[in-house]
């Protein structure tokens, strides 16, 4: 504690029936996902107005900022009751908390205050800098890059070995959808975003064309920047429709395709292929009849554009009428085996 500090600072002031007041515990918290140093306003007039400022991780990112701007800190891991003792005639002690945000301190807290038997301090808690939205990114970006270090799997991959991955865990997130298990919504969402930060991580190594996870955030924020200039920009979208004008109109402008069936992955599930080149054709407004030919891969051809047409996913479709051919064949096991020991008798 600066001497200038402590001879500005008035004496506490007693509390009502002329004992001493019992003063201020001040829990800081801080995340380790913003620059160390880069703390609120009222968490630096917390640090600056307090008389001792605690902090039990030597190491702690935050200290040498601290110091820097006159603040001194002791490195001190006090108990409950030694930390009230500490605040007595009204002294303000601030606590900065570790990572893992002092949890045995706070209950023995919260064990002598439910006690009766301590005067105890004002306690508050306040957060020095907080998480923005999309925060724990950067802590997956860490994970994967120590797990592409050190795993000897996850070392050895590579773009090629790692593709089937990428479908099976983009199957999984529909069939979440589809089911509505908003916690397995949740779970496959994040197995589909370890594989782009995992082929991001794989990219960092090219030799030849480099590139990391920041690069693919780039390359998809400025697109989206661009393919909506209804909302970054001067243009005006109304409804749906003129949103998916001023996509496609923006999105030829960048790929300069000379047809609109470039771009439509031919690996996709037949229906959905089907259905995604009958959009394009539609969306264009071109009138392109549907070849003739003989057996079930036209007609099936045929009742794909027929429901895109309608506004009906034909992939989807079939998959909802497959589950429920499932659901039949199950029925249809169940009541086999619920009958199989009279047939036996029989």
């Amino acid at each position: 504690m600066n001497e200038s500090s402590a001879e500005a600072r008035p004496e506490p002031s007693p509390a009502p029936g002329g004992e001493a007041a019992p003063g201020r515990i001040v829990l800081l918290t801080t995340s380790h996902r913003v620059a160390p140093g880069l703390l609120s306003w009222p968490a630096w007039q917390a640090l600056r107005a307090a008389d001792t400022v605690l902090c039990a991780d030597g190491a702690h990112p935050q200290l040498p900022y601290l110091r820097e701007a006159g603040i001194a800190v002791t490195e001190a891991s006090p108990t409950a009751r030694e930390l009230v003792d500490a605040c007595a005639g009204g002294r303000t002690v601030v606590v900065v908390a570790t990572g893992e945000g002092e949890p045995a301190l706070t209950d023995g807290l919260a064990r002598l205050a439910g006690s009766g038997r301590v005067a105890m301090p004002e306690l508050e808690l306040l957060p020095a800098s907080y998480d923005l939205p999309g925060a724990r990114l950067l802590d997956l970006v860490q994970v994967m890059d120590r797990i592409r270090a050190e795993c000897p799997w996850s070392s050895r991959q590579t773009h090629e070995g790692l593709a089937k991955y990428g479908i099976e865990e983009a199957y999984e997130l529909v069939e979440a959808i589809e089911a509505g298990d908003r916690e397995e919504l949740r779970e496959e969402l994040g197995d589909v975003l370890l594989q782009v930060v995992f082929h991001s991580r794989i990219a960092e190594e090219d030799p030849d064309a480099p590139f990391s996870v920041d690069d693919v955030a780039g390359g998809i924020v400025a697109k989206l920047i661009h393919r909506h200039p209804h909302v970054f920009g001067d243009e005006r979208a109304e409804t749906p429709e003129d949103v998916k004008e001023h996509w496609l109109r923006t999105k030829a402008e960048e790929k300069r395709r000379t047809s609109i069936t470039e771009g439509v992955p031919l690996g996709q599930p037949g229906l959905a292929l089907a259905a995604k080149l009958a959009s394009r054709v539609r969306t264009a407004g071109l009138d392109v009849p549907l070849p003739r030919g003989e057996g079930i891969g036209y007609e099936l051809l045929a009742l794909a554009v027929s429901a895109e047409a309608d506004g009906v996913d034909p992939e989807a479709a079939l998959r909802a009428a497959a589950r429920a051919y499932r659901d039949a064949i199950k029925d249809g096991e169940a009541a086999r085996a619920a009958g199989g020991g009279k047939e036996d008798e029989a």
